[in-house]
């Protein structure tokens, strides 16, 4: 048996053996400081001795002779000590034929407990992580996670081990939750945890649709991991995120339990970002995602379970549908929280929508008012990233020279501007910096329109005029103006579409030679 497989059977039977001490000796904090030496001492023999032939109940007798070593050693417990021995059962057989796992689980995420003393308790007693383990993860001295851990325990001292109660679960699906969260922004571990907690919480309790939705929610977020970072650790966002290496097994396994979850009838919070999740999941580009669907999703979510950080992807999500008027719109609303008020959240939002309206330099300083307030190192370097790019962008602004006649669109401009707007043109998602995804999307929609940079150098977009009086309107409507002088003194209108500036020929109505 492998190191691994020992590690993975251990973590399974750690709040088993916990339940088993707990029920026998009623002291939880030394029973869990027992389990902890009983996994260690199964750690360091199963590997050279082999694993037992029943695992279960070799932990739970060396756990037991551990926990009253340590009685012994104390003479204020000996009393305790003598009500263990005439208490323990006879021989090595099992205590009782009952599962503690869910009881122990419940236990950890009692309500008593602070949301860090829950998450730290859950992942050493349920999860079988040692305290170095969890204080790793956490980023936090061992000294410090041990205090923790030690005063989550004595909070629990005068709580009996009961059934678990099930006006309970939304705490405990809401430890795992934060838990999963903790590891999404880079600490693999614990999100790889916190879904196998998930799954274990799915098997006791398979009926119930937001333990499901919580699961899939997991996977469908965990999916996109192998994405997320580039090749030095860098963030990447999800509209520039490689689709074919996100893991299909979990996109597939989520959405067959999400499927499942909202036939019950019962649909909750879980489920609602399950569904989010899976639409983005589906989507070919993020151009390509169904966002009307998405909102409506967001605002199923507003009113079941309201919350700022629900509202600010309802912004986004608005601006997709509804254009970045309306997302700013919504921002303005929030702009007092207290929740959002220190965070980089709310300004990393407003800089994306002003990016996508075309409000540049507004974009850069909300940019770097967000990276200010970034904790984390790879979004604060995404968000100095973003600004930097976008500075570079307008400082090298270009022109094209935009006319339409027979079935062709033709722009004409320096080279470098037109390679840039091909390029943007030709691609299936938002990977070109600063070009609104509409005009990409008629050319996705229109599989005869065309993009080729002919000599000139001249930019071609040909097709039918019925194929191309959609393109026109999308660069038309989405384009932000800009009034210059020269538009003031009468001079050629223009537009501005990312870092470019096409200037047309008016009157342009493509529809006029029809």
């Amino acid at each position: 048996m492998t190191a691994a497989a020992i590690g993975d059977l251990l973590r399974e039977l750690a709040p088993q053996v916990l339940g088993a001490l707990v029920r026998r000796y009623g002291d939880f904090a030394t029973a869990e400081d027992a389990v902890q030496e009983g996994l260690l001492a199964a750690a360091t023999h199963w590997p050279v001795d082999g694993r037992p032939d029943d695992p279960l109940a070799w932990l739970i007798r060396t756990s037991s002779r551990k926990l009253l070593d340590q009685l012994r050693g104390d003479e204020a417990r000996r009393r305790r000590e003598a009500l263990a021995a005439r208490t323990a059962p006879a021989g090595d057989a099992r205590p009782y034929q009952h599962d503690d796992t869910l009881t122990v689980l419940f236990l950890c995420c009692h309500p008593t407990l602070t949301r860090a003393s829950a998450i730290a308790l859950t992942l050493r007693a349920v999860g079988g992580l040692t305290t170095a383990e969890v204080a790793k993860a956490f980023l936090v001295p061992e000294a410090t996670m041990a205090q923790r851990i030690s005063r989550a325990k004595a909070r629990l001292q005068a709580v009996p081990l009961g059934p678990p109660a099930a006006d309970r679960l939304g705490d405990v699906l809401h430890v795992l939750y934060l838990i999963f969260n903790e590891g999404h922004t880079g600490r693999a571990e614990l999100s790889a945890e916190a879904i196998r907690l998930a799954r274990m919480l799915h098997r006791s309790l398979p009926d119930d649709p937001e333990v499901a939705g919580l699961l899939a929610l997991m996977l469908l977020t965990e999916a996109r991991r192998p994405a997320r970072c580039g090749p030095f650790g860098d963030l990447v966002p999800l509209s520039e995120q490689d689709r074919t290496r996100w893991d299909r097994t979990l996109v597939t396994e989520g959405t067959a339990l999400l499927n499942a979850a909202v036939v019950r009838g019962r649909v909750g919070p879980y489920q609602l970002q399950a569904a989010i999740a899976a639409l983005h999941d589906r989507a070919p580009s993020t151009l390509r995602t169904d966002w009307p669907q998405i909102l409506a999703l967001y605002g199923l979510l507003e009113r079941m379970t309201p919350s700022p950080v629900v509202s600010l992807n309802a912004a986004v999500a608005a601006a997709m549908v509804e254009g970045p008027a309306e997302g700013l719109r919504r921002l303005a609303l929030l702009e007092d929280h207290q929740a959002l008020a220190n965070g980089h959240r709310l300004p990393a939002v407003r800089a994306h929508l002003h990016e996508l309206s075309g409000s540049y330099r507004t974009a850069v300083s909300s940019y770097r008012a967000a990276a200010a307030r970034a904790t984390i190192a790879v979004e604060r370097r995404y968000l100095l990233r973003k600004a930097a790019g976008i500075e570079s962008l307008m400082t090298n602004e270009q022109r094209c020279r935009l006319r339409y006649h027979g079935d062709d669109l033709d722009l004409a401009g320096s080279p470098e501007a037109l390679r840039a707007l091909a390029k943007a043109l030709r691609s299936t998602s938002a990977e070109a910096p600063l070009m609104n995804g509409r005009l990409v999307q008629t050319l996705t929609d229109a599989a005869a329109l065309t993009v080729t940079l002919d000599p000139g150098p001249i930019l071609r977009v040909t097709g039918s005029a019925a194929e191309l009086e959609p393109f026109w309107s999308a660069l038309e409507s989405t384009a932000a103006e800009s009034e210059t002088a020269e538009d003031r003194s009468g001079a050629e209108p223009h537009r501005h579409v990312g870092p470019l500036v096409v200037t047309a020929d008016w009157p342009f109505d493509p529809l006029a030679d029809l």
